[in-house]
Protein backbone atom coordinates (compact mmCIF):
# COMPACT_ATOMS: atom_id res chain seq x y z
CA UNK A 1 0.00 0.00 0.00
CA UNK A 2 1.44 3.41 -0.95
CA UNK A 3 1.42 6.40 1.39
CA UNK A 4 -1.41 8.12 -0.45
CA UNK A 5 -3.73 5.17 -0.09
CA UNK A 6 -2.65 4.66 3.52
CA UNK A 7 -3.36 8.31 4.42
CA UNK A 8 -6.84 8.22 2.90
CA UNK A 9 -7.68 5.02 4.74
CA UNK A 10 -6.47 6.44 8.07
CA UNK A 11 -8.45 9.65 7.58
CA UNK A 12 -11.60 7.63 7.00
CA UNK A 13 -10.92 5.55 10.08
CA UNK A 14 -10.38 8.64 12.23
CA UNK A 15 -13.69 10.09 11.08
CA UNK A 16 -15.50 6.87 11.96
CA UNK A 17 -13.87 6.92 15.40
CA UNK A 18 -15.44 10.29 16.19
CA UNK A 19 -13.03 12.96 14.91
CA UNK A 20 -14.60 15.79 12.93
CA UNK A 21 -11.27 16.64 11.29
CA UNK A 22 -8.25 14.39 10.74
CA UNK A 23 -4.73 15.14 9.46
CA UNK A 24 -2.18 12.47 8.53
CA UNK A 25 1.49 13.49 8.21
CA UNK A 26 3.71 10.73 6.77
CA UNK A 27 7.48 11.13 6.57
CA UNK A 28 10.23 8.83 5.33
CA UNK A 29 13.88 9.87 5.58
CA UNK A 30 17.40 8.61 4.92
CA UNK A 31 20.53 10.22 6.36
CA UNK A 32 24.27 9.67 6.04
CA UNK A 33 26.99 11.21 8.21
CA UNK A 34 30.73 10.78 7.63
CA UNK A 35 33.18 12.31 10.11
CA UNK A 36 36.98 12.25 9.97
CA UNK A 37 39.68 13.68 12.21
CA UNK A 38 43.46 13.68 11.98
CA UNK A 39 43.35 11.70 8.73
CA UNK A 40 41.32 8.91 10.35
CA UNK A 41 37.68 7.95 9.90
CA UNK A 42 35.86 8.56 13.18
CA UNK A 43 32.30 7.62 12.25
CA UNK A 44 30.21 6.57 9.29
CA UNK A 45 26.53 6.47 10.17
CA UNK A 46 23.66 5.77 7.80
CA UNK A 47 20.07 5.49 8.92
CA UNK A 48 16.56 5.34 7.56
CA UNK A 49 13.51 6.40 9.51
CA UNK A 50 9.86 7.03 9.00
CA UNK A 51 6.63 7.57 10.83
CA UNK A 52 3.15 8.99 10.98
CA UNK A 53 1.76 11.92 12.95
CA UNK A 54 -1.97 12.36 13.54
CA UNK A 55 -3.73 15.63 14.35
CA UNK A 56 -7.43 15.30 15.09
CA UNK A 57 -10.19 17.67 16.17
CA UNK A 58 -12.99 16.32 18.34
CA UNK A 59 -15.75 18.73 19.43
CA UNK A 60 -13.42 21.68 18.86
CA UNK A 61 -10.51 20.20 20.82
CA UNK A 62 -7.25 19.10 19.20
CA UNK A 63 -5.23 15.99 19.90
CA UNK A 64 -1.90 14.80 18.52
CA UNK A 65 -0.01 11.53 18.55
CA UNK A 66 2.67 9.86 16.44
CA UNK A 67 4.42 6.54 15.86
CA UNK A 68 7.35 5.17 13.84
CA UNK A 69 5.72 1.76 13.30
CA UNK A 70 3.63 1.30 10.17
CA UNK A 71 1.99 -1.90 11.38
CA UNK A 72 -1.79 -1.93 11.37
CA UNK A 73 -2.06 -2.32 15.13
CA UNK A 74 0.37 0.52 15.87
CA UNK A 75 -1.33 2.93 13.48
CA UNK A 76 -4.74 2.14 14.95
CA UNK A 77 -3.51 2.55 18.53
CA UNK A 78 -1.78 5.86 17.73
CA UNK A 79 -4.91 7.24 16.07
CA UNK A 80 -6.93 6.18 19.10
CA UNK A 81 -4.46 8.02 21.35
CA UNK A 82 -4.78 11.25 19.35
CA UNK A 83 -8.57 11.11 19.68
CA UNK A 84 -8.33 10.30 23.39
CA UNK A 85 -5.97 13.25 23.93
CA UNK A 86 -8.40 15.56 22.12
CA UNK A 87 -11.21 14.48 24.46
CA UNK A 88 -9.04 15.42 27.43
CA UNK A 89 -8.22 18.93 26.20
CA UNK A 90 -10.23 22.15 26.13
CA UNK A 91 -12.16 23.08 23.02
CA UNK A 92 -10.88 26.08 21.07
CA UNK A 93 -12.92 27.69 18.32
CA UNK A 94 -9.72 28.50 16.43
CA UNK A 95 -8.72 24.85 15.98
CA UNK A 96 -9.09 23.80 12.35
CA UNK A 97 -7.19 22.18 9.51
CA UNK A 98 -6.48 24.04 6.27
CA UNK A 99 -8.44 23.68 3.06
CA UNK A 100 -6.89 22.24 -0.08
CA UNK A 101 -5.47 25.21 -2.01
CA UNK A 102 -3.40 24.88 -5.21
CA UNK A 103 0.34 25.11 -4.70
CA UNK A 104 3.28 25.80 -6.99
CA UNK A 105 5.90 23.11 -7.57
CA UNK A 106 9.49 24.15 -6.85
CA UNK A 107 12.38 23.19 -9.12
CA UNK A 108 15.58 21.68 -7.80
CA UNK A 109 14.47 20.15 -4.50
CA UNK A 110 15.67 16.59 -5.12
CA UNK A 111 18.96 15.29 -6.51
CA UNK A 112 18.77 11.59 -7.46
CA UNK A 113 22.54 11.52 -8.00
CA UNK A 114 23.58 12.02 -4.36
CA UNK A 115 22.88 8.41 -3.47
CA UNK A 116 24.77 7.24 -6.57
CA UNK A 117 28.07 8.74 -5.39
CA UNK A 118 30.17 6.01 -3.79
CA UNK A 119 30.81 5.91 -0.07
CA UNK A 120 34.54 5.89 -0.78
CA UNK A 121 34.29 9.20 -2.61
CA UNK A 122 32.34 10.81 0.21
CA UNK A 123 34.89 9.66 2.78
CA UNK A 124 37.74 10.84 0.54
CA UNK A 125 36.09 14.26 0.22
CA UNK A 126 35.95 14.68 4.00
CA UNK A 127 39.61 13.61 4.32
CA UNK A 128 40.70 15.94 1.53
CA UNK A 129 38.73 18.82 3.02
CA UNK A 130 40.56 18.36 6.32
CA UNK A 131 43.89 18.26 4.46
CA UNK A 132 43.08 21.46 2.59
CA UNK A 133 42.23 23.28 5.83
CA UNK A 134 45.50 22.07 7.44
CA UNK A 135 47.78 23.27 4.63
CA UNK A 136 48.53 26.63 6.24
CA UNK A 137 51.42 26.51 8.72
CA UNK A 138 49.46 28.62 11.20
CA UNK A 139 46.92 25.81 11.60
CA UNK A 140 48.04 23.41 14.33
CA UNK A 141 45.07 21.15 15.07
CA UNK A 142 42.06 19.69 13.35
CA UNK A 143 38.70 19.50 15.08
CA UNK A 144 37.42 17.31 12.26
CA UNK A 145 35.74 17.41 8.88
CA UNK A 146 32.48 15.88 7.75
CA UNK A 147 30.24 15.02 4.84
CA UNK A 148 26.50 14.71 5.35
CA UNK A 149 23.51 13.98 3.20
CA UNK A 150 19.83 13.39 3.62
CA UNK A 151 16.66 12.88 1.65
CA UNK A 152 13.08 13.13 2.84
CA UNK A 153 9.65 12.40 1.43
CA UNK A 154 6.65 14.06 3.06
CA UNK A 155 2.95 13.48 2.49
CA UNK A 156 0.25 15.55 4.18
CA UNK A 157 -3.44 14.71 3.83
CA UNK A 158 -6.51 15.81 5.76
CA UNK A 159 -10.25 15.27 5.87
CA UNK A 160 -10.92 18.54 4.02
CA UNK A 161 -9.57 17.03 0.80
CA UNK A 162 -5.98 18.20 1.11
CA UNK A 163 -3.46 15.67 -0.20
CA UNK A 164 0.06 16.80 -1.08
CA UNK A 165 3.57 15.40 -1.16
CA UNK A 166 7.10 16.35 -2.12
CA UNK A 167 10.59 14.89 -2.04
CA UNK A 168 13.75 16.76 -1.13
CA UNK A 169 17.46 16.20 -0.64
CA UNK A 170 20.48 18.07 0.67
CA UNK A 171 24.18 17.47 1.23
CA UNK A 172 26.92 19.32 3.05
CA UNK A 173 30.62 19.55 3.82
CA UNK A 174 32.16 21.17 6.90
CA UNK A 175 35.52 21.48 8.61
CA UNK A 176 36.88 22.99 11.82
CA UNK A 177 40.53 23.74 12.59
CA UNK A 178 42.57 25.51 15.27
CA UNK A 179 45.30 28.12 14.91
CA UNK A 180 47.79 28.60 17.75
CA UNK A 181 50.34 31.24 18.65
CA UNK A 182 51.93 31.06 22.06
CA UNK A 183 49.09 30.71 24.55
CA UNK A 184 46.52 31.79 21.99
CA UNK A 185 44.10 29.37 20.37
CA UNK A 186 41.36 30.23 17.92
CA UNK A 187 38.97 27.98 16.00
CA UNK A 188 37.82 28.51 12.44
CA UNK A 189 34.86 26.71 10.87
CA UNK A 190 33.38 26.71 7.40
CA UNK A 191 30.74 24.70 5.56
CA UNK A 192 28.94 24.35 2.26
CA UNK A 193 25.39 22.99 1.95
CA UNK A 194 23.44 22.48 -1.26
CA UNK A 195 20.44 20.61 -2.61
CA UNK A 196 22.56 19.05 -5.37
CA UNK A 197 25.86 17.26 -4.89
CA UNK A 198 27.40 18.84 -7.99
CA UNK A 199 26.80 22.33 -6.55
CA UNK A 200 28.96 21.92 -3.42
CA UNK A 201 31.78 24.46 -3.23
CA UNK A 202 35.35 23.33 -4.04
CA UNK A 203 37.13 21.62 -1.16
CA UNK A 204 40.12 23.96 -1.32
CA UNK A 205 37.81 26.98 -1.03
CA UNK A 206 35.99 25.64 2.04
CA UNK A 207 39.25 24.58 3.69
CA UNK A 208 41.02 27.86 3.03
CA UNK A 209 38.11 29.85 4.48
CA UNK A 210 38.07 27.75 7.67
CA UNK A 211 41.82 28.24 8.10
CA UNK A 212 41.55 31.98 7.53
CA UNK A 213 38.82 32.31 10.15
CA UNK A 214 41.13 30.60 12.63
CA UNK A 215 44.42 32.45 12.07
CA UNK A 216 43.11 35.93 11.26
CA UNK A 217 41.84 36.36 14.84
CA UNK A 218 45.26 35.80 16.44
CA UNK A 219 46.88 38.71 18.31
CA UNK A 220 43.66 40.59 19.16
CA UNK A 221 43.83 43.98 20.84
CA UNK A 222 41.32 45.72 23.07
CA UNK A 223 39.81 49.10 22.23
CA UNK A 224 38.35 51.62 24.68
CA UNK A 225 34.61 51.95 25.30
CA UNK A 226 33.14 54.33 22.75
CA UNK A 227 30.40 54.97 20.24
CA UNK A 228 31.39 54.05 16.70
CA UNK A 229 30.14 52.43 13.51
CA UNK A 230 29.45 48.69 13.46
CA UNK A 231 29.72 46.80 10.15
CA UNK A 232 27.74 43.56 10.28
CA UNK A 233 29.35 40.71 8.36
CA UNK A 234 26.79 38.41 6.63
CA UNK A 235 27.69 35.65 9.10
CA UNK A 236 26.36 37.66 12.06
CA UNK A 237 23.37 39.35 10.42
CA UNK A 238 21.06 36.82 12.11
CA UNK A 239 21.75 38.46 15.48
CA UNK A 240 19.97 41.57 14.22
CA UNK A 241 17.53 40.28 11.59
CA UNK A 242 16.55 37.26 13.68
CA UNK A 243 15.08 39.54 16.32
CA UNK A 244 12.88 41.20 13.70
CA UNK A 245 11.61 37.82 12.49
CA UNK A 246 10.85 36.72 16.05
CA UNK A 247 8.94 39.97 16.58
CA UNK A 248 6.70 39.40 13.53
CA UNK A 249 5.82 35.84 14.54
CA UNK A 250 2.01 35.90 14.59
CA UNK A 251 1.77 34.03 17.90
CA UNK A 252 4.06 36.53 19.60
CA UNK A 253 2.12 39.45 18.09
CA UNK A 254 -1.18 38.01 19.39
CA UNK A 255 0.36 37.67 22.85
CA UNK A 256 1.46 41.32 22.77
CA UNK A 257 5.05 40.15 23.26
CA UNK A 258 6.53 41.94 20.24
CA UNK A 259 8.12 45.35 19.87
CA UNK A 260 6.60 45.47 16.36
CA UNK A 261 3.03 44.46 17.29
CA UNK A 262 1.62 47.91 16.42
CA UNK A 263 3.88 48.69 13.47
CA UNK A 264 2.06 47.16 10.49
CA UNK A 265 2.49 49.35 7.39
CA UNK A 266 4.67 51.76 9.34
CA UNK A 267 8.35 52.50 8.82
CA UNK A 268 10.44 51.19 11.71
CA UNK A 269 13.85 50.89 10.04
CA UNK A 270 16.12 52.44 7.44
CA UNK A 271 14.89 52.52 3.84
CA UNK A 272 17.88 50.33 3.00
CA UNK A 273 16.32 47.41 4.89
CA UNK A 274 14.04 45.10 2.90
CA UNK A 275 13.41 41.50 4.00
CA UNK A 276 11.84 38.72 1.91
CA UNK A 277 10.74 35.19 2.84
CA UNK A 278 10.84 33.03 -0.29
CA UNK A 279 9.54 29.50 -0.07
CA UNK A 280 9.62 28.99 -3.84
CA UNK A 281 13.25 29.73 -4.72
CA UNK A 282 14.56 27.00 -7.07
CA UNK A 283 17.23 24.87 -5.34
CA UNK A 284 16.73 26.80 -2.09
CA UNK A 285 17.65 24.96 1.09
CA UNK A 286 14.49 26.27 2.76
CA UNK A 287 12.23 25.85 -0.25
CA UNK A 288 9.17 23.62 -0.35
CA UNK A 289 5.90 23.76 -2.29
CA UNK A 290 3.81 23.94 0.87
CA UNK A 291 4.31 24.37 4.60
CA UNK A 292 4.02 21.89 7.45
CA UNK A 293 0.22 21.88 7.22
CA UNK A 294 -0.11 21.76 3.43
CA UNK A 295 -0.73 25.50 2.95
CA UNK A 296 0.99 26.73 -0.25
CA UNK A 297 4.37 28.40 0.25
CA UNK A 298 4.90 31.83 -1.30
CA UNK A 299 7.40 34.59 -1.93
CA UNK A 300 6.47 37.27 0.59
CA UNK A 301 7.80 40.74 1.34
CA UNK A 302 8.08 41.12 5.11
CA UNK A 303 9.82 44.47 5.26
CA UNK A 304 9.87 46.85 2.29
CA UNK A 305 12.29 49.77 2.50
CA UNK A 306 11.97 49.88 6.25
CA UNK A 307 8.17 49.46 6.32
CA UNK A 308 6.65 46.40 7.99
CA UNK A 309 4.42 44.57 5.48
CA UNK A 310 3.56 41.18 7.01
CA UNK A 311 3.30 39.08 10.11
CA UNK A 312 3.89 35.31 9.86
CA UNK A 313 1.07 32.85 10.57
CA UNK A 314 0.24 29.19 10.63
CA UNK A 315 -3.41 28.12 10.47
CA UNK A 316 -4.13 28.33 14.19
CA UNK A 317 -2.54 31.75 14.72
CA UNK A 318 -4.21 33.05 11.55
CA UNK A 319 -7.60 31.91 12.81
CA UNK A 320 -7.01 33.75 16.08
CA UNK A 321 -5.98 36.89 14.22
CA UNK A 322 -8.87 36.68 11.75
CA UNK A 323 -6.57 36.47 8.73
CA UNK A 324 -5.34 33.82 6.28
CA UNK A 325 -2.33 31.62 6.99
CA UNK A 326 0.82 32.92 5.32
CA UNK A 327 2.07 29.38 4.68
CA UNK A 328 4.64 29.59 7.47
CA UNK A 329 3.75 26.51 9.49
CA UNK A 330 7.10 25.03 10.45
CA UNK A 331 7.36 21.38 11.39
CA UNK A 332 10.33 19.35 12.55
CA UNK A 333 8.78 16.17 11.19
CA UNK A 334 6.06 13.67 12.00
CA UNK A 335 6.82 13.89 15.73
CA UNK A 336 6.00 17.59 16.11
CA UNK A 337 3.09 20.00 15.88
CA UNK A 338 3.23 23.03 13.58
CA UNK A 339 4.92 26.14 14.92
CA UNK A 340 5.76 29.29 12.90
CA UNK A 341 8.95 29.73 10.89
CA UNK A 342 10.46 31.00 7.66
CA UNK A 343 11.59 29.34 4.42
CA UNK A 344 14.44 31.12 2.59
CA UNK A 345 14.85 34.43 4.39
CA UNK A 346 17.04 37.16 3.00
CA UNK A 347 17.79 40.84 3.29
CA UNK A 348 17.82 42.45 -0.15
CA UNK A 349 21.21 43.51 -1.45
CA UNK A 350 22.18 47.15 -1.63
CA UNK A 351 24.26 49.30 -3.98
CA UNK A 352 27.64 49.20 -2.24
CA UNK A 353 30.58 46.80 -2.24
CA UNK A 354 31.59 45.41 1.14
CA UNK A 355 35.10 46.79 0.62
CA UNK A 356 33.66 50.25 0.00
CA UNK A 357 31.75 50.14 3.29
CA UNK A 358 35.04 49.51 5.12
CA UNK A 359 36.82 52.16 3.07
CA UNK A 360 34.14 54.71 4.00
CA UNK A 361 34.32 54.00 7.73
CA UNK A 362 36.62 56.33 9.67
CA UNK A 363 36.32 54.36 12.90
CA UNK A 364 34.38 51.25 13.82
CA UNK A 365 34.00 47.54 14.32
CA UNK A 366 33.77 44.97 11.52
CA UNK A 367 31.64 42.48 13.43
CA UNK A 368 32.49 38.83 12.72
CA UNK A 369 31.30 37.00 15.84
CA UNK A 370 28.55 37.54 18.40
CA UNK A 371 27.39 35.90 21.61
CA UNK A 372 24.05 36.42 23.33
CA UNK A 373 20.56 36.79 21.95
CA UNK A 374 20.78 39.84 19.70
CA UNK A 375 17.55 41.85 19.49
CA UNK A 376 15.07 40.99 22.21
CA UNK A 377 11.80 40.49 20.26
CA UNK A 378 9.70 41.68 23.22
CA UNK A 379 11.26 45.06 24.00
CA UNK A 380 13.64 45.58 21.07
CA UNK A 381 16.78 45.93 23.16
CA UNK A 382 20.01 44.63 21.64
CA UNK A 383 23.11 43.49 23.51
CA UNK A 384 25.75 40.83 23.13
CA UNK A 385 29.41 39.93 23.09
CA UNK A 386 31.35 40.89 19.99
CA UNK A 387 34.54 40.03 18.13
CA UNK A 388 35.92 40.96 14.75
CA UNK A 389 38.27 43.62 13.37
CA UNK A 390 38.86 47.23 14.22
CA UNK A 391 38.65 49.72 11.38
CA UNK A 392 40.53 53.04 11.35
CA UNK A 393 40.52 55.52 8.48
CA UNK A 394 38.95 53.04 6.09
CA UNK A 395 41.40 50.21 6.81
CA UNK A 396 41.28 47.06 8.94
CA UNK A 397 43.98 47.51 11.59
CA UNK A 398 43.78 44.51 13.99
CA UNK A 399 41.45 41.84 15.39
CA UNK A 400 39.43 42.54 18.54
CA UNK A 401 37.79 40.24 21.07
CA UNK A 402 35.94 40.58 24.36
CA UNK A 403 33.86 43.60 23.30
CA UNK A 404 30.16 44.18 23.84
CA UNK A 405 27.71 46.03 21.62
CA UNK A 406 24.34 47.41 22.70
CA UNK A 407 21.47 49.64 21.67
CA UNK A 408 17.75 49.74 20.99
CA UNK A 409 16.28 48.16 17.87
CA UNK A 410 14.78 51.47 16.81
CA UNK A 411 18.11 53.29 16.99
CA UNK A 412 20.09 50.48 15.38
CA UNK A 413 17.71 49.68 12.53
CA UNK A 414 17.17 53.33 11.62
CA UNK A 415 20.92 53.93 11.53
CA UNK A 416 21.63 51.36 8.81
CA UNK A 417 23.27 53.69 6.31
CA UNK A 418 25.14 51.38 3.90
CA UNK A 419 24.04 48.04 2.41
CA UNK A 420 26.39 45.87 0.33
CA UNK A 421 25.76 43.68 -2.70
CA UNK A 422 27.51 40.53 -1.39
CA UNK A 423 24.37 38.45 -0.88
CA UNK A 424 24.88 34.65 -0.83
CA UNK A 425 21.56 33.19 -1.96
CA UNK A 426 22.73 29.62 -1.31
CA UNK A 427 21.87 30.00 2.37
CA UNK A 428 18.37 29.73 3.83
CA UNK A 429 18.95 32.74 6.16
CA UNK A 430 21.17 35.32 4.54
CA UNK A 431 22.02 38.99 4.34
CA UNK A 432 24.68 41.17 2.76
CA UNK A 433 27.25 43.20 4.68
CA UNK A 434 25.67 46.34 6.14
CA UNK A 435 26.72 49.20 8.39
CA UNK A 436 25.04 50.73 11.41
CA UNK A 437 26.26 54.31 11.61
CA UNK A 438 26.82 54.29 15.38
CA UNK A 439 26.42 51.88 18.30
CA UNK A 440 27.65 51.69 21.87
CA UNK A 441 30.78 49.52 21.95
CA UNK A 442 32.04 48.35 25.31
CA UNK A 443 35.75 47.70 25.57
CA UNK A 444 38.60 48.44 27.95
Amino acid sequence: MDNQELANRLIGRGRRMGASEVEVFIQNSRNLSVRVRNEDIETVQESASGGVGFRVIVDGAMGFSHCNDFSESSLHETLEQAIAFARLTTADEHNSLPLDLPHQEVAGLYDPDIVKVSMEKKIDMALELEAQAMKDDRITHSSGASFGEGETEVLIANSKGLEKSYRSSACSLSVSVVAEKGDQRHTGWESSARRFFADLEPLEQIGAEAAKKAYEMLDPRMVPTQRAAVIFDPAVARSLVGGIIAAINGERVLQGASFLKDSMDERFASELLSIVDDGLRPYGLGSKPFDGEGVPAATRSLVDKGVLRAFLYNTYAANRAGVESTGNASRGGFTSLPSIGTHNLYVKAGPHRAADIIANTSKGLLLKGVTGYGINPVNGNYSGGASGFWVENGRITHPVQGLTIAGSASDILNQIDMMADDLDMNRSFTAPTFRVREMQIGGA
